[in-house]
């Protein structure tokens, strides 16, 4: 339902609750204000709030009013098919609307609409609102200041917005806006810039004669106008016409344009010294005035560089620009922002393309000369003669004298802050200050002449040596001079190579001004720490030893500045193709120390960006990514980066966090990385294991890392992890086993074999529930011929075996609990003997079948091999449905020991299955001798190397420490086989156990006798 006029009462309750701080009144009027924005007359309630001239003392609520007002045309102003919008008619009333309210006192407010307007424009122009630009230039003739000044603010906004349109459509049409504009606003500022002249100098005649200047107010509105005429001159000219770089046509207006707005700067310039101590408000605006001028001219060359290359634009500029580089009036010397537009002028002139010599040749024979090449020569003409050899070297010697010196104030700011000092040193933009504004042109004049320079800066840099040598103390204007000559050697370093050699210079200079400890030499030091750096490809083989051991000499300062220098040089070291890791091996350690040490003494380092950096997902996961590749490289020196590492890890993997989303799985490699690296687990990190139960009950998708972190957990805590989490430990595994499918089970049973490998009688109650799902897993049907689902089967059969024989008691109580019963029940198993027995056919069932295909063409034990073969045939009837299982030496062992404990049992079925348990456990005996001898050996650890002090305590090394010291390897399958037959013979009486003994094959029974050492077991 539209809103209408009668709706503007609520319209402006709701607008001026928005505002109130009681949440009561504002949560409720936002919500109904966001949901009527769709309506139809929803805007045009909003523009009769604004436009009311009984809310005129309410500014807040008409601000609030234009901003919903622009939001909703931003959403809602091209047609929706969500929505039912702005209908045409109601877009009809709020433009004429909007341009019949120009004169908005508010500024605040007039700045909203004068968006609003341009973002109307953008969709509707000129096929909805061809008079839009007609109607602005028609108010402006009767306009006073205030109205002029708001149709100027609308006219650059949308033209603004409509050059940014790159459709060639719209382009055509802005170039047919410049055409009908250019000169009605060209001549508005060339007649307010006459009557701002005229008022600025009876403003400072007034200063002189302390007489009151009245319509200040005015004069101040009609310069900000100017400004905006200004702003709207410079976009026609840049957007209005094509680059003349492109079309090779002469672009008139720049022509026109450029000498008298530099005529400008000159004449407004001297302002800036009359009106600084008396009128901070106009003082102001020249400093503005003068910056945009020369910005203004900035981009008309870089838009049109043939056009502004021309002698009557090109020369005075530049003539004007190096004059003030070099010889600027005092009045300016604090104006830093114009000096910096200078140089980004006559920089930008320097290294523009279009003005250099073409490299490419003439075709032969080829008549004539292209108009390019005509443009381009007459350009070289004209800098050839602005920029003679004497200026070039004397702008040089300006640069690096004047600009590349420390000032006062630079050295206060270095002394007070050190850290903002390197800072701001380092990574402002050079555009910003007037220092590294000023190494940016001196790089660009060094190589447009560098044959010229060279000698010249060798020369200055010989000078500032003899005039300061290395064993220097005071700050002199000599040691400045010698900063400031290092300084430009080290960005021209390239091109400089071919004048100085750097070996020379590192030992006759800059290795003795190493050695020279006073404090004020820190200057020098930070100087030279960056120096090495940028000279890295000119570092030969015998001096970088040297060099590696003067970059943690400075590491070892007081000064953060100093030492921030040399971090950021020593990577340049580093990564560079030619280092030595010969070299710099047995610094190593020491570099990492010093360089940790620096991140807790820093204010601004990585572990500070990842929290100035929330909501910037991308670059946290570039940190994270680079602390794994500096945890890998550290090695078991890795917990030197802790104090930068865990904080960050300890965010990383908070599923609370509002970046979980990005950031949760580069963590998580993070915090395996570390603990696979770790040489010890430390208090921290053992804090953090509750975090994985977190993550792994939103979801399994980082279940494979989460398995190792876990498995490093166990081998890393040991008993310290169990006792601490046991009841974490327990709920995650069965939060996993039987929530993922065969190949997050297949990950995961390795851990829980680990676990209970190295803790046999703590960890099988206390995960009775996982054990028991294992159990359910095993005797389940389905899934013989997916070889996943299998291996599933024989390693929980492995685990359950492994439970058995090293807690026997344990077991026997497991399978008998009601709450197994459940879950087979549920999980659609039916056991129609003992669970026990039931396992029983499973241990057999995998040993069987491992053994008929690993035996099948033994050359050793052919009745064996056959017995077995005969057993598959008669069990599964034929050969090609038998199941390969992928049992280890370890676990074939391990089912060997539990069948073998099955044998003291005190049930009949036990000699039903003797025949095939004797079998079984005789084919382990002899079979896999072999092969668990080699695995034994694989993972056992030498007495000697147990000890050695050298070897470092690795998560692989301590995994094989756990594996030679399984239990399952230290018990005799011969000893207990042999034991449990007595007892099994003793248990059921001689007479039954021999009539179960004379069923198995005469060929296995000697075997059998054979392995076991004994001449009779009946």
């Amino acid at each position: 339902m539209a809103l209408t006029s009668s709706d503007l009462p609520a319209m402006y309750s709701l607008l001026k609750n928005s505002l109130s701080g009681d949440q009561t009144l504002r949560k409720p009027a936002e919500a109904a204000l966001s949901q009527s924005e769709n309506r139809p007359g929803f805007c045009s309630c909003l523009m009769e709030v604004i436009t009311a001239k009984d809310l005129a003392s309410q500014p807040d609520v008409r601000l609030l009013a234009s901003v919903y007002f622009k939001n909703g045309v931003i959403r809602y102003w091209r047609h929706r098919r969500d929505s039912q919008g702005i209908g045409h008619e109601e877009k009809i009333h709020l433009r004429q609307k909007l341009l019949s309210h120009l004169r908005e006192e508010n500024n605040k407010i007039a700045l909203q609409l004068a968006v609003l307007i341009s973002k109307i424009a953008r969709v509707d122009y000129p096929r909805e609102w061809p008079e839009l630009f007609s109607v602005l230039a028609q108010q402006l003739q009767s306009a006073d200041v205030l109205t002029s000044h708001r149709i100027f603010m609308v006219l650059y906004r949308t033209l603004k917005e409509l050059s940014s349109k790159r459709l060639t459509l719209d382009q055509r049409n802005f170039a047919e806006i410049s055409s009908h504009l250019f000169q009605f606003s060209w001549q508005l500022w060339q007649n307010d810039w006459q009557a701002i002249l005229s008022a600025f100098s009876a403003l400072t005649q007034s200063f002189a004669s302390n007489a009151p200047v009245e319509h200040q107010d005015d004069l101040y509105l009609t310069c900000e106008r100017w400004l905006f005429c200004l702003k709207v001159v410079r976009q026609l000219i840049i957007s209005g016409f094509q680059s003349d770089a492109k079309s090779m046509q002469e672009v008139r207006p720049v022509k026109e344009v450029c000498p008298v707005l530099l005529n400008a700067i000159q004449l407004f310039l001297p302002y800036y010294s009359s009106f600084l101590e008396r009128h901070h408000k106009f003082c102001d605006f020249t400093k503005r005035l003068c910056t945009k001028l020369m910005k203004v001219l900035v981009s008309v060359q870089g838009r049109h560089p043939y056009s502004f290359g021309d002698e009557c634009v090109l020369r005075p500029v530049m003539d004007f620009c190096l004059a003030r580089i070099t010889n600027p009036e005092q009045e300016i010397e604090s104006f830093e922002q114009f000096q910096i537009q200078c140089m980004i002028m006559v920089k930008t002139i320097l290294e523009c393309k279009e003005y250099k010599p073409s490299l490419i040749g003439r075709v032969i024979n080829e008549n004539g000369v292209s108009r390019e090449q005509m443009k381009k020569v007459a350009v070289c003409d004209v800098l050839a003669s602005l920029l003679p050899g004497d200026r070039v070297v004397f702008l040089c010697n300006i640069l690096i004298r004047r600009y590349f010196v420390f000032t006062a104030s630079d050295l206060e700011v270095w002394y007070q802050s050190p850290e903002s000092f390197h800072h701001e040193q380092d990574m402002v933009q050079w555009t910003e200050k007037l220092r590294p504004c000023a190494e940016a042109l001196f790089i660009v004049l060094f190589e447009n002449h560098t044959q010229l320079l060279a000698p010249v800066v060798v020369s200055i840099l010989q000078e500032a040596m003899n005039g300061c040598p290395a064993s220097e103390t005071a700050i002199t204007p000599g040691m400045l001079l010698k900063d400031a000559a290092y300084g430009a050697a080290g960005h021209v370093s390239y091109q400089l190579s071919n004048y100085l050699n750097f070996k020379d210079w590192f030992n006759a200079a800059l290795s003795l001004e190493l050695m020279n400890g006073h404090p004020n030499m820190r200057i020098v030091h930070r100087e030279v720490a960056l120096l090495l750096g940028q000279w890295v490809s000119e570092i030969k083989e015998d001096t970088k030893r040297p060099i590696y051991c003067a970059m943690v000499k400075l590491l070892q300062g007081k000064d953060i500045a100093v030492k921030l220098a040399a971090c950021r040089s020593l990577w340049c070291l580093v990564d560079n193709a030619n280092f030595s890791e010969q070299d710099f091996c047995d610094l190593l350690p020491t570099c990492f120390d010093l360089l940790f040490k620096l991140v807790e003494e820093v204010q601004e380092f990585d572990s500070k960006v990842w929290e100035d950096s929330s909501g910037e997902s991308l670059l946290q996961i570039q940190l994270l990514v680079a602390l794994q590749h500096l945890v890998v490289a550290l090695g078991h020196q890795s917990p030197m980066c802790y104090n930068v590492l865990l904080p960050i890890l300890q965010r990383g993997i908070d599923v609370n966090s509002p970046d979980e989303l990005n950031l949760l799985e580069d963590s998580v490699l993070l915090w395996e990385v570390t603990l696979a690296n770790a040489p010890s687990m430390v208090p921290q990190l053992l804090g953090f294991f509750p975090s994985l139960v977190n993550i792994m009950e939103r979801s399994f998708d980082h279940l494979e890392v989460a398995t190792s972190i876990v498995e490093d957990y166990i081998i890393l805590g040991g008993t310290e992890f169990l006792n601490l989490h046991a009841s974490s430990v327990a709920k995650l595994l069965d939060e996993i086993v039987g929530n993922v499918n065969d190949r997050g089970l297949k990950s995961t049973l390795p851990v829980i074999e680990i676990l209970i490998q190295c803790f046999p009688m703590e960890v099988p109650s206390l995960i009775a529930t996982t054990l028991q799902k294992l159990i359910v897993i095993c005797l389940s049907g389905g899934g013989d011929r997916d070889p996943l689902r299998t291996a599933v089967k024989t390693s929980s059969a492995a685990i359950l075996a492994r439970v058995l024989v090293t807690n026997t008691d344990y077991f026997a109580h497991l399978t008998s609990e009601s709450s197994l019963s459940l879950a087979l029940q549920q999980g659609g198993v039916s056991v129609k003997e003992s669970v026990l027995l039931c396992l029983v056919d499973v241990w057999l069932e995998k040993v069987l079948t491992q053994q008929a295909f690993s035996k099948f063409n033994s050359l050793h034990y052919p009745c064996l091999s056959l017995y077995s073969l005969l057993l598959l045939f008669s069990n599964k009837g034929f050969l090609f449905e038998v199941k390969v299982d992928s049992a280890t030496a370890i676990q074939q062992k391990t089912f060997g020991l539990a069948l073998a404990i099955i044998l003291t049992l005190r049930v009949p079925e036990v000699l039903d299955k003797i025949d095939q348990i004797l079998s079984i456990c005789t084919s382990i005996l002899f079979g896999k001798s072999d092969e668990l001898n080699d695995e034994s050996s694989g993972d056992s650890i030498s007495s000697t190397g147990s000890h050695h002090k050298d070897i470092l305590p690795t998560k692989d090394y301590r995994k094989r420490q756990i594996q030679a010291s399984d239990p399952i390897k230290n018990i005799s399958l011969e000893t207990s086989l042999r034991d449990n037959l007595q007892v099994c013979a003793t248990l059921h009486g001689d007479a039954s156990f021999n009539a179960a003994i004379s069923r198995m094959h005469p060929s296995v029974f000697a075997q059998l006798q054979q392995a076991l050492k004994m001449t009779s077991v009946r």
